[in-house]
């Protein structure tokens, strides 16, 4: 998959961003046969001119490269292309051609639209991605992707919505989740080596498009450079650090003009964290301010930067759709309008998004679970239009979901929203999204801290022995013992294996009178499951029965007078076992 991307100095912290799955990309290989090519002539697109002063031309003519990453799937291209066209764009890029490629060349050319067809080789997508290739011995793969390749570049060359091959997509920086050290650069350079092999391959089918190659970082530009000399121009996928792509050109000596293939706010992966702990995304505002500081730097490096197809224009509504896509749910946001307007587009009479400011959720750091908290925020309207207001929950950071769904809450007026927390532990994001009825949207989000609701009384159980039917002596967070349940803490957790009939006990010492009993469950939860009590540990009475259980956090007021309590498991659910951070048992 295609991935948001930068600097070797901010993507070696290693932080593994959610990025958009794109309908676009299009694993090499899954097509079928050929279609026939177009009809219509292709055009003759040339990378002209000399060190520092080069250009690209389209038969015969300077061009520009003013573009966006494609989204909508291939079938809804008809549907959304005089939306791009109308933006100002000339051209869009892909990941992935085949047999499915010709409506959307057919849709871009009916558009006056170019396209920078993609071709996907493994390990594509940088940090985070999968599929690793062995580019010193895999020689069947290597010949596979060397005939299917030059196959689809045969069938679509004189196609005139081609205006570039592109092939790969930030794999110099992805195998490094492959290999390490000597074998490393051994892998770098075996990559780069196949791309100037493909390249060739490209030239002796289509002598009138150039060939490209992107990747993550202009780290791996020498690579290019020393490996793949038949490149006709080099591409790179940058964000937050766009700006910063001539100085490492310059200072590295290099002898080809580039395109920025990917680039527009800060990534997830380059901006600092907020107090909770995760990365704080830009507002609306700055990701705006993001795609035109983007376009002016790559404008400003004349006679060497070609253009770009900055990201994205697409309409997933989900933690990538809202940090990076134009219009998530079809809505156009401040960046697109931003986009639009650096492409040179009339812009005078569109109606524009609500802005949305100051967004602050009260108490992020210790928003008890199941519990209401306040959202404060200040929303308007550039054009006056009335607004209605949408508050919804993204559980990346819990769970690694991408999804947002809608959280309960109430409008309380000048911008103070009354929103039910969800009752799973960990750092969630609240989002606002402010919509004003003429297809424009304003997004906002922040994170919080969802922490166990407070409970009366002491925690009889605390720090008291504990013993389990099963403890996981490995894995993440673990040797999990059952003593974690009862430390107090709820950054250690008691795990059980994989298997239904599990048990958890605490012995309190002696016959204790208790009223409530509180079990915070990590993501590995119980469905069906009793709290149970004895005086000897030996014979047990059932005081609490759960056949529906969901996770996150289970208040239990219940009367009992034991010297032990127990939670006996009979349902998972999740395929895993069983996991509690704390088993809290209350006297008030």
């Amino acid at each position: 998959m295609k991935l948001p991307s930068l600097t070797p100095s901010v993507r070696g912290r290693g932080r593994t961003t959610s990025r958009l799955a794109v309908a676009a990309l299009v694993v090499a290989g899954a097509a079928a046969l050929p279609v026939p090519a177009a009809q219509a002539a292709g055009s003759v697109v040339k990378v002209e001119g000399s060190q520092g002063a080069w250009k690209l031309t389209v038969d015969g003519s300077p061009y520009t490269v003013k573009g966006l990453t494609w989204g909508p799937s291939v079938a809804d291209a008809e549907t959304y292309m005089p939306d791009v066209k109308s933006m100002g764009v000339n051209t869009i890029r892909t990941w992935g051609t085949d047999a499915t490629t010709k409506p959307l060349l057919d849709s871009a050319a009916e558009h006056g639209i170019k396209v920078v067809a993609g071709f996907w080789l493994q390990p594509g997508g940088g940090p985070g991605s999968g599929g690793c290739v062995d580019y010193l011995t895999d020689t069947g793969y290597k010949n596979d992707m060397l005939a299917e390749f030059p196959k689809w570049v045969e069938t679509y060359k004189d196609h005139p919505g081609v205006l570039m091959w592109n092939v790969g997509n930030e794999s110099v920086l992805g195998l490094q989740n492959c290999y390490s050290g000597d074998a490393l650069e051994q892998q770098r350079d075996a990559y780069t080596t196949f791309v100037n092999d493909i390249t060739k391959k490209i030239h002796a089918v289509d002598a009138d498009h150039p060939v490209t190659s992107t990747d993550a970082w202009t780290g791996a530009w020498p690579y290019y450079k020393k490996n793949a000399p038949d490149l006709d121009l080099y591409a790179v996928n940058s964000y937050g650090a766009v700006c910063d792509i001539r100085k490492t050109w310059e200072d590295g000596g290099f002898d080809k003009p580039y395109i920025v293939t990917e680039g527009g706010p800060a990534g997830e992966w380059e901006v600092p964290d907020d107090a909770n702990g995760v990365p704080d995304e830009p507002t609306d505002v700055a990701k705006a301010e993001g795609y035109d500081r983007a376009w002016q730097c790559v404008t400003g490096h004349t006679g060497v930067a070609l253009g770009a197809t900055l990201f994205h224009y697409g309409t997933e509504y989900d933690f990538g759709g809202v940090w990076f896509n134009l219009l998530p749910a079809g809505q156009k946001r401040l960046s697109y309008y931003a986009v639009k307007k650096a492409y040179g587009a009339d812009t005078s009479g569109d109606n524009t998004p609500p802005v949305i400011t100051g967004m602050n959720v009260d108490n992020a750091s210790a928003v008890q679970a199941g519990k209401p908290f306040t959202l404060k925020v200040s929303v308007s309207d550039p054009d006056g239009d009335p607004l209605t207001h949408q508050v919804l929950f993204g559980s990346k950071y819990v769970d690694d979901s991408s999804q947002l769904n809608d959280a309960r809450f109430t409008d309380k007026g000048d911008g103070t929203f009354e929103v039910t927390a969800p009752d799973r532990l960990g750092v969630w994001k609240v989002y606002l999204k402010s919509s004003d009825g003429k297809g424009n949207v304003g997004i906002e989000t922040k994170s919080f801290r969802v922490v166990p609701p407070q409970v009366g009384g002491t925690n009889v159980a605390s720090g008291k022995p504990a013993t389990a039917s099963t403890s996981q002596p490995d894995g993440t967070g673990c040797p999990c013992a059952a003593g974690n349940a009862v430390d107090g803490s709820f950054d250690t957790r008691w795990a059980s294996d994989w298997a239904d009939q599990q048990w958890i006990q605490v012995d309190l010492g002696a016959k204790t009178p208790f009223d409530h009993v509180q079990l915070a469950w990590e993501a590995a939860y119980a469905k069906g499951y009793t709290v149970q009590t004895s005086d000897d540990g030996q014979a047990w009475t059932t005081v609490h029965t759960v056949t529906d259980g969901n996770g996150g956090i289970d208040g239990i007021d219940v009367t009992g007078d034991a010297r032990y309590v127990r939670v006996n498991t009979s349902v998972r659910g999740t395929p895993w076992g069983y996991s509690l951070y704390e088993f809290g048992v209350y006297r008030s």
